[in-house]
């Protein structure tokens, strides 16, 4: 049986270590950067777009062209293709998702939700003020960094620009029947007070019901007229800080859910390299020993 290959990696740059995600698209990787600069890290995301046809490779074009640079947002940093495979690279956000979080846990403290929401405001006003609207905010799409709280607004792949030519023709509707406000149920034209419906639900749902001194907020965030809601993310985080939520406990430790990564291609070789010197050493140590008996 022939032995097993390790694929080259992408573009000569990406080399695939660990599966660490999937989606509707295709698959997220933890890979290394070959070419990474000095100074910059290494281990990235690599979202792989799954069998398509030419409107899927439409939509993992257009969600790879999102570029927002934000501490609260996970988007597309660059993108390769060589032959089959497409690809593009995110940051690689080590502590899971909100929705493992609350598996975990349980409804969640006031304070560190308030917390979570604020950053998650702050995460959509970025993507608002760039044109685009998320259309997906859910916790499978909250991504967390180890240790925290810190929050970031991950998986674009159904956002829309605002002042782009919709994807989305025809029946169906787009999002998550959950978190979705009644007229983005209808079909309506997105609009970023859809994803302010959303943040509110989340939050809601964190709280396992028991909305506290946040209640006014949520209720506006959720209300079911978008006209009663706030009108930006902008102002339901102005809003949010003039909430007085005591500080309450504890706060759950989000836990690195990576780990190490396998070896590289490189270092399999080094490793291999190491391995047959310490043999050899030890060979040559034990033929010593047994000519001076």
């Amino acid at each position: 049986m022939p032995a097993r290959t390790t694929p080259p990696p992408i573009a000569g740059r990406y080399d695939l270590l660990d599966q660490v995600g999937a989606g509707a698209m295709g698959s997220v990787w933890r890979a290394r950067d070959l070419r990474a600069a000095p100074g910059q890290p290494s281990l990235v995301a690599v979202k792989v777009l799954g069998a398509h046809d030419s409107s899927m490779l439409l939509r993992f074009v257009r969600e790879q062209s999102v570029r927002i640079a934000h501490p609260h947002v996970v988007a597309p940093t660059g993108w390769a293709a060589e032959d089959h495979r497409v690809v593009f690279t995110m940051d690689l956000v080590r502590g899971g998702s909100l929705e493992t979080l609350r598996a975990e846990h349980g409804p969640l403290p006031a304070s560190y939700v308030a917390v979570l929401l604020d950053q998650l405001l702050q995460a959509l006003e970025a993507v608002h003020a760039a044109g685009v609207v998320h259309r997906d905010v859910k916790p499978a799409n909250l991504l967390l960094e180890p240790g925290g709280p810190h929050l970031r607004l991950g998986d674009f792949g159904v956002a829309v620009v605002l002042d782009d030519v919709r994807l989305t023709r025809g029946p169906g509707v787009v999002g998550t029947d959950r978190y979705m406000p009644p007229e983005q149920a209808a079909g309506a034209p997105p609009d970023p007070r859809q994803d302010l419906y959303a943040a509110g639900v989340v939050a809601t749902e964190l709280l396992g019901g028991r909305t506290g001194p946040l209640r006014p907020l949520l209720g506006a965030l959720t209300d079911p007229d978008p006209e009663l809601r706030p009108p930006t993310a902008t102002e339901a985080l102005v809003r949010l800080r003039r909430v007085d939520v005591p500080l309450d406990g504890p706060w759950p430790e989000v836990p690195d859910r990576l780990g190490d990564p396998p070896a590289t291609r490189g270092h399999r070789w080094a490793n291999a390299v190491i391995a047959a010197s310490l043999l050899v050493i030890a060979a040559c140590v034990v033929a010593n020993v047994l000519m001076l008996l």
